[in-house]
């Protein structure tokens, strides 16, 4: 495994991480013991860190971390988010209080006495311009019940806005071969200020496997069933924003980037750890077998100069002006 700063916040993190949404639900059927048999395995392969949050699956997926990293307190680090239980573009919903009973019981579920990284979950635009929750999560940092704290984003512009508060320690955006804008500017100016950047949705929904045909199906409890015009949360967190069937299309075009590589999956996957301003990927799972396979991503060939180029082409070209939604 190899390990990258999460920005300056002196915690080395692996450069394949994994997120927890799919084993606490949103993606289909899910089972306990092999989404514990998973993280068991993703441990042994060396990987430290786990992205959850407070409504995946109810708490469910926090509870599973707990499991999965009793006696590994000190070794491994998870992230996980609040502020989706509520009213997101509400002020109480991020008052000192109601963030602090968030905090608590994402501890509780976690068993652990301090979080290490404390995201707002996409919350509306203007609390972040308003910005008296980041003094609720300084509050909460002098307190010792979170070690730092990040936002995750639904558009560059609210990336942005959270670059202008010093303690803001990460950013989790969506960003993958379907979603190049954040390179533009604002991951180089993350990086600049010392700010982690996890990246989210790397292979947008699983369109960048190419496993997909316009014929296949999901399960009704499935996000890529019921979200795929943006009618549960942001349209970007299904398919990047896509939609399904312009989706498959794209990804046919792009089955060229898995030649000399393991698979298209990988080869996503490497694309994004090629940026050096990348703390991590944070792919989901649900088995041993996914995990296995998002780990082959760290022995993938690089991308050429050429093949960079062309990709970049192909996004302006083929995909920009396709994605709906805030970006």
């Amino acid at each position: 495994m190899k390990y990258r700063e999460l920005g300056n916040t002196g915690m080395m993190i692996s450069e394949v991480s994994f997120g927890t949404w799919a084993i606490g639900g949103a993606w289909g059927e899910t089972n306990d013991e092999d989404a514990l048999s998973a993280l068991e395995y993703a441990i042994d392969q060396g990987v430290n860190f786990f992205d959850t949050a407070d409504v995946y699956g109810d708490g469910h997926s926090e509870e599973l971390l707990a499991k999965a990293t009793a006696g590994k307190e000190d070794e491994i680090y998870i992230a996980t988010k609040f502020c989706r239980q509520g009213d997101i573009a509400d002020p109480q919903n991020y008052s000192y209080e109601t963030v602090k009973s968030y905090c608590e019981d994402s501890l509780r579920r976690l068993n652990r006495d301090t979080i290490d990284l404390f995201q707002i979950h996409c919350p509306a635009t203007e609390i972040l311009k308003e910005g008296s929750v980041f003094d609720v999560l300084d509050q909460l940092k002098e307190e010792g019940l979170i070690r730092h704290y990040g936002v995750s984003v639904e558009s560059v512009e609210e990336g942005l806005i959270c670059l202008e508060y010093p303690n803001v320690a990460s950013l989790q955006v969506i960003f993958n071969m379907f979603r190049q804008k954040p390179l533009e500017e604002l991951i180089p100016k993350a990086y600049q200020q010392g700010v982690g950047i996890i990246t989210r949705v790397p292979l947008a929904s699983g369109l960048l496997t190419g496993k997909f045909t316009t014929k296949t199906q999901f399960a009704e409890d499935d996000h890529r069933k019921f979200n795929e015009n943006g009618e549960a949360f942001n349209v970007g967190e299904t398919f990047s924003g896509l939609g399904f069937q312009k989706g498959v299309e794209l990804s046919d075009q792009l089955t060229w980037i898995k030649e000399g590589r393991p698979s298209m999956a990988n080869a996503a996957l490497r694309w994004i750890l090629d940026a050096k301003e990348i703390s991590c990927i944070n792919p989901g799972f649900r088995n041993v077998t996914q995990v296995k396979q998002n780990l082959e991503a760290l022995d993938t060939k690089s991308f050429t100069e050429d093949e960079n180029l062309k990709i970049k082409n192909f996004y302006k070209e083929k995909v920009k002006d396709a994605i709906m939604g805030i970006y």
